[in-house]
């Protein structure tokens, strides 16, 4: 409770007046534009208006019911609010380990969160209204903090669903081999064993995350003579297994970090529920992913973004992961394995990099427009458990809509340039004012 309590006055104090408030009562609001994508059909509705009343969609109708509060967008184009299935609100890059060793070690605090404050609001306004947050590299349980001050109306950010530290085991994650007499934070919990690994989960939820995550591999990526990725594991299969099954029996789904073969088919064979980044996925893993109904989340962006300056400092497999990353994409895809929406926002600025520049690489890698649109918005909420509360614009769903110049069916790249977000029926972001 103290870190929730500190960190929600923190993010008071950065907020100053310019916290979000209940929906005032009133009238409902009429939203009309030029047309509205129906992301299950791939269709447009002509000249839409959607009735919101409070933080939800009342119904979809062609015309404005009298006593109604009229949002006209004119020419724009509705869609649902984008959910990102992947980021890390207490990063700000870290492309190189000097950068992820900085943030780590020197610092404080406060600062992070605060950052993290500007990071959530960055996404918010860029029209992702819900973000699954992937562990706070060493900053504890302040995504629980952040988390929770969003949904008091404290600090504006999008609707988190978040896991605390990941899970890892001895000397597997950084920060590590500095001088053995010191002791660092940790960018992981650190659990062993069986036993330990179910304490480590029990530990976490108790202090109110919404996942768990794993990291399957780390270190010691090495490239196959078939052109793919391996490592050694991080796990035993008993240790990973007791962490999913515990993690299950409290209703808690799991996520694996994993970019190597063994790593991933570690973390399948434990019956995860998502992998993440998935660099190195063969045909068959991939087929096995999709009976299952593991979802992937390829976070495209990042690897493009880090594989340079990874290379330089050493690490030369990077040079090659972008291209192996999209073999085992389309792997996935042919498969039919569910494609999650996320960019590891945070292992790029957030103050550099659009998270929608993510909807061009699933594009570029062989998706249709559509399906691109639809890993933001139907499959994650599936994944989340929110099918029919988020990623639609139906009756009945949370008013988080937002609009966009132009066609994303041929050229999604205007998703870079969303204008007008609602989320939870209040306006985040307004049109400009006429001059």
């Amino acid at each position: 409770m103290k870190i929730r309590l500190s960190l929600a006055i923190l993010a008071a104090l950065c907020a100053g007046t310019g916290a979000a408030e209940e929906p005032a009562a009133g009238p409902p609001v009429a939203i009309r534009a030029a047309r509205m994508l129906d992301v299950k059909s791939g269709r447009y509705v002509d000249r839409p208006v959607v009735l919101v009343r409070g933080d939800r969609i009342e119904a979809v109708m062609t015309s404005v019911p009298p006593g109604s509060r009229v949002v006209d967008l004119g020419a724009r184009t509705l869609l649902p609010g984008l959910t990102d299935a992947h980021t890390h609100i207490l990063l700000q890059g870290d492309a190189t380990q000097a950068e992820y060793n900085e943030q780590i070690l020197q610092e404080y605090p406060a600062h992070r969160a605060a950052r993290a404050i500007r990071a959530m609001k960055i996404a918010l306004e860029h029209g992702f209204t819900s973000m699954r947050d992937l562990e706070t590299e060493g900053a504890g349980y302040a995504d629980v903090a952040l988390r929770d001050a969003v949904n008091e109306g404290v600090v504006p950010g999008p609707r988190m669903h978040v896991v605390g530290p990941g899970l890892s085991t001895t000397g597997s994650y950084p920060i590590l081999h500095f001088r053995p007499d010191w002791k660092f934070p940790t960018g992981v919990m650190v659990c062993d064993g069986a036993d330990g690994c179910r304490k480590a989960v029990r530990e976490q939820l108790s202090y109110g995350t919404d996942w768990v995550k794993v990291y399957a591999n780390t270190g010691g990526l090495r490239l196959t003579g078939d052109g793919y990725i391996d490592s050694p594991p991080n796990w035993t299969k008993e240790e990973i297994e007791a962490v999913v099954s515990e993690a299950h029996a409290h209703g808690v789904k799991v996520a694996a970090h994993a970019t190597s073969d063994t790593g991933t088919r570690l973390a399948v064979a434990a019956g995860v529920d998502s992998i993440e980044h998935g660099d190195s996925i063969r045909p068959e893993v991939a087929q096995e992913m999709a009976r299952r109904g593991i979802f992937l989340s390829p976070t495209l962006t990042v690897s493009e973004y880090v594989a340079e300056p990874r290379a330089k400092e050493g690490r030369g497999i990077w040079s090659e992961m972008p291209k192996i990353l999209e073999k085992s994409f389309n792997n996935c895809r042919k498969a039919g394995v569910k494609i999650a929406f996320g960019t590891d926002a945070g292992g790029f600025p957030w103050t550099e990099i659009n998270q929608a520049r993510e909807f061009e690489w699933e594009v570029r890698f062989g998706m249709s427009p559509i399906e691109a649109i639809r890993s933001a918005t139907v499959v994650p909420a599936e994944l989340l458990g929110q099918t029919g509360r988020i990623g639609t614009i139906e009756k009945g769903a949370f008013a988080d809509i937002i609009a966009v110049p132009g066609d994303p069916l041929q050229d999604v790249t205007v998703l870079t340039k969303v204008d007008w977000v609602m989320k939870n029926g209040e306006v985040v972001r307004a049109l400009p004012a006429s001059p």
